[in-house]
């Protein structure tokens, strides 16, 4: 009998197209996958069975009177618990929203039920996104399918971990200074953040919104291809949405995938590497880069100075907008409320009870960077070094055609060994934030395993706003690549997960 949570959301496409499985066989398998592991994974934080199975049974239905379906109907999916959905619950991890059903859905979430892709649940993240690890969630960390004592990186490592246990083929996430990319680095899965405002942020409830972008996630650069199709698009609800026509990626991927680089110009960022990063990173990093070069890829060093300063600016950047962004969580409006005797002290007390330790460390430091007296001197000092990092990267792709990097220095840590530790857990995104305060696109695919330990590194490529089809075209070519080199894809998982087969 075929194992279907193994298939690539494609195969699954093409065989429900064929007629040899339904929707509900499919929505089914997973949600028995979710059923047997996730109490291991902890990957959702809600699971929609009763939708996802009357959503899989519509979609049969139409099928078999022949109704013209979109290409990924009867698919099913994970969403982060960042996107409002109408009717299930949404938290973005935090007690502040526990139990909060929203009256409508936001327009990703939309166009995924438009698309008829069955919705399995909502996956765990850090509270409000705040964090590099899903330690941060309120409701408890998830842990890493590879090694359950590591983690899967983060705000996302719910729906990456959701795709690497096999508990969904595909899942949606949210990308602020890495959370799409650097959870797909340390599962060993494919991730994408989007050219900004190429997918609506209509409905994603804001933690920085000059940073924040929806993405797709899956197993393949393919899949992720054909979500990222289905999400994008412009959006008159969201004023940031771009005006032009959804990338090609699905095709881009698929050319990609005869992994041929000849004449592509690669560019390895000279401050994106080096000291900090784990040996076991930059081996497989050199290895990938030589994969590239032997399939006729041009390889050039390229430097960006102002990088270094990256990643002070973003932890103004980020808490002056997030304090912003959360000062509507109050217990006066809706979630949370912890009476008290005026209306002062109830939302003090609110907010003091309603969210965590790292989301009012944000809050405090946003402040402080807004305050009066001190506004030119942090946050508008942290723009003006956002655009250096905008002109360095400008002037990098006038030698090549995307830049490289590995995506996170390390590979996964244990749960709680830099909990404490807020400027460690900082550094996880060293690689990955320039491109959020650049608004250029970025995508994650597995570059193998580290030699030192057996966990998974990822291969960073970014390119040119608007130009995330290019990411998809060498991203294909390397997944092949890599994938003839290690005899298939990286579908290891714990052991604890293997007997749930």
């Amino acid at each position: 009998m075929t194992d279907w949570t193994r298939a690539t959301a494609a195969q699954m496409a093409d065989s429900l197209a064929a007629g040899e499985v339904t929707s509900v066989a499919l929505t089914q398998a997973h949600l028995d996958r979710i059923a047997a592991v996730d109490g291991d994974v902890h990957a959702f934080l809600h699971v929609n069975t009763e939708g996802a199975l009357e959503t899989a049974s519509g979609v049969d239905a139409d099928r078999a009177a022949g109704v013209s379906l979109p290409r990924l109907a009867g698919v099913p999916i994970g969403i982060k618990d960042v996107l409002v959905t109408q009717g299930l619950p949404t938290t973005a991890g935090s007690r502040i929203l526990e139990g909060w059903l929203p009256p409508y859905d936001a327009t990703v979430t939309r166009k995924v039920r438009e698309a008829r892709m069955p919705i399995l649940g909502k996956t765990n993240m850090d509270e409000f996104a705040m964090g590099s690890s899903t330690e941060h969630s309120a409701y408890g960390p998830t842990h890493n399918p590879w090694d359950l004592d590591r983690i899967p990186g983060g705000s996302g490592g719910g729906s990456a971990a959701a795709l690497a246990a096999f508990e969904a083929p595909l899942t949606i996430g949210s990308d602020t200074g890495g959370s799409i990319r650097q959870p797909a680095a340390v599962t060993a899965t494919v991730g994408v953040k989007p050219t900004y405002g190429g997918v609506s942020r209509y409905g994603a409830i804001a933690l920085a919104s000059s940073l924040d972008q929806l993405g797709p996630c899956g197993r393949t650069v393919l899949d992720t291809a054909m979500l990222h199709e289905v999400m994008g698009g412009h959006d008159p609800h969201d004023a940031t949405s771009l005006r032009e026509p959804v990338p090609g990626a699905v095709a881009a991927a698929l050319e990609g995938a005869s992994g041929d680089l000849t004449g592509v110009r690669i560019g390895v960022v000279t401050e994106l590497g080096g000291e900090g990063y784990q040996d076991g990173v930059r081996q497989r990093f050199e290895e990938a880069l030589d994969a590239a070069r032997g399939a006729g890829a041009e390889i050039v060093e390229v430097s960006c100075p102002s990088f270094v300063y990256a990643l002070a600016a973003y932890y103004l950047i980020l808490p002056a907008e997030a304090s912003s962004n959360l000062a509507k969580f109050d217990g006066v409006r809706f979630g949370l409320r912890v009476e008290r005797e005026t209306i002062e002290r109830t939302m003090a007390a609110t907010r003091a009870q309603g969210f965590g330790d790292e989301v009012k460390r944000r809050i405090i430091l946003g402040t402080y960077a807004l305050s009066a007296g001190y506004y030119d001197a942090y946050y508008g000092s942290a723009q003006k070094v956002r655009t250096l990092i905008q002109r360095d990267f400008a002037a990098a792709f006038e030698a090549a055609d995307v830049l490289v990097s590995p995506t996170a220095p390390t590979t996964p840590f244990k749960i709680g060994e830099r909990i404490d530790d807020p400027l460690a857990m900082y550094l996880n995104d060293v690689a990955t934030i320039p491109a959020n305060l650049a608004g250029i696109p970025g995508m994650s695919i597995p570059a193998g395993l580290a030699p030192e330990d057996g966990l998974p590194v990822g291969f960073q490529l970014l390119a040119p706003a608007h130009e995330d089809a290019r990411l998809y075209r060498v991203g294909g070519a390397l997944e092949s690549l890599l994938n003839a080199t290690w005899g298939g894809p990286l579908t290891s998982v714990a052991p604890e997960l293997e007997v749930a087969r």
